[in-house]
């Protein structure tokens, strides 16, 4: 489970970051009445989305906050791709059911999601997103939205008994098709709060 919640929380502020990086793609009728179904149609349609990110994660072992920069890449159907620029360089890839991870040594490593349902229902969930599937972000998270289109706040709670070890809740912040800051509760204590930047360095 180590290494497992290891490549989670590396996974969480792609998920983040590239929901930013698709959000202000679409832009449905002002007469369509706001609600989940009308935001996630705002994360839909893009076949391409990149984004800057800084990340700040609160650990109980450490005195102040560990800050880390980087971009991250979506491209349609199922490819995932972050690169960590500081304090270290690190970069894993998602292509179909296959994650790749290289560290700042060089050492790198492949999962077969398919042999780990807890990563592979993650990056699932990941990809439903990006793709506005609602029906199968449903499968993994009870999800609550709050606030009306120019202030709201999306919950999401992990379903699965492995995954919500791990994970209390995430908690995205925005203002109409544009994703602001996510927070992710660890269950153990720690948390995590990351502000998006739109587009690539």
């Amino acid at each position: 489970m180590g290494g497992v919640g290891r490549v989670l929380r590396l996974l969480w502020p792609l998920y983040a970051a590239l929901l930013c990086g698709q959000a202000g793609a679409q832009s449905p009728s002002s007469a369509e009445e706001w609600g989940l179904e009308r935001l996630m149609s705002e994360f839909a349609g893009v076949q391409r989305a990149s984004a800057r990110f800084v990340e700040r994660k609160y650990l109980k072992i450490l005195d102040r906050p560990l800050e880390l920069t980087g971009t991250l890449e979506y491209r349609a159907p199922d490819h995932l791709e972050r690169r960590t620029l500081t304090p270290r360089a690190e970069s894993f890839v998602v292509d179909g059911d296959r994650l790749r991870l290289e560290d700042a040594r060089g050492r790198k490593r492949t999962f077969a999601l398919q042999d780990n349902p807890v990563l592979w229902a993650f990056v699932e969930s990941i990809r439903s997103t990006l793709n506005g599937d609602l029906s199968q972000l449903q499968r993994f998270y009870s999800i609550a939205l709050d606030g009306g289109r120019e202030a709201w706040r999306l919950s999401l709670t992990p379903k699965h008994p492995r995954m919500s070890a791990l994970i209390d809740v995430i908690r995205i912040a925005g203002s109409g098709g544009r994703i602001d800051t996510v927070e992710i509760h660890e269950a153990q204590g720690d948390r995590s709060i990351m502000t998006v930047l739109e587009g690539s360095p």
